[in-house]
């Protein structure tokens, strides 16, 4: 019974740091999606469904697995969205002269 309860725990934590990233986007809320992101390519394997690209006999990419595309994609955006709005060292020295 308790087979799905960490899958569904990690798929809990990639839609939260995913969320927040989306909510609030900086370095660090990227940084613990793409945490999360990878945590759920490891740790999804009751939950991954339809194979959808088969590579060999016992690897392929699952409906899952898009969703840590989805969320690294997500991250990306978020980690140059925080670098876009952090201000800079010299602009705040420019500011304060």
């Amino acid at each position: 019974m308790a087979l799905p309860f960490y899958p569904l725990v990690f798929m809990n934590l990639l839609f939260a740091a995913t969320t927040l990233c989306l909510a609030r986007p900086s370095r660090a809320s990227a940084a613990a999606t793409v945490a999360a992101a990878v945590l759920w390519i490891f740790g999804n394997g009751p939950l991954e469904g339809d194979i959808l690209w088969k590579l060999n006999s016992s690897h392929g990419l699952t409906v899952s697995d898009l969703l840590s595309a989805v969320a690294l994609g997500i991250a990306i955006w978020g980690f140059h969205r925080g670098a876009v709005d952090a201000p800079s060292a010299s602009a705040s020295e420019a500011a304060d002269d």
